[in-house]
């Protein structure tokens, strides 16, 4: 890897859309934490891209129909039956307080917040247009993995 990767924050980004961008990033913000860093308007009133941070990581989303080329290679979880292919995990330091500030939100619970038996204690909801999250204490970076 080279250092100028190495350098970076984050070299994964996920990437989602949503129908009603800017009310899904007013929600994440306000469920999760996230902090809005960029978001940059399409014609009307769409999200062409948006950057939310939460730490050192970062996601980028925009409104399901902005005229990408992108967008239109993307499913909605409504339209597959709730399913999805992929889902983001976010590191937290305290599970507990982003459960409790999710639930105020109306995520929807689908695994109760728990320990988790490689360590590290989280919870798995659906934000408001029904994508996957996974929250936890866990930090991969900074365990040693178990054998």
């Amino acid at each position: 890897m080279s250092d100028q990767t190495k350098s970076r924050l984050s070299t994964i980004i996920p990437c989602l859309r949503y129908r009603d961008a800017l009310v899904a990033i007013d929600w994440l913000v306000r469920a999760f934490g996230f902090e809005k860093q960029a978001v940059y308007m399409g014609p009307n009133d769409t999200v062409a891209h948006a950057q939310l941070t939460l730490g050192n990581g970062m996601i980028m989303l925009g409104s399901v129909d902005n005229g990408t080329e992108h967008s239109k290679l993307m499913a909605q979880p409504d339209e597959i039956g709730l399913r999805e292919t992929q889902s983001s995990y976010l590191v937290v330091t305290d599970a507990d307080a982003v459960y409790a500030t999710a639930k105020v939100a109306d995520a929807a619970i689908v695994i109760d917040i728990a320990d988790m038996d490689y360590g590290g204690r989280a919870f798995t909801c659906r934000d408001l247009e029904g994508h996957l999250w996974s929250i936890g204490t866990y930090d991969p970076w900074h365990v040693e993995p178990k054998p």
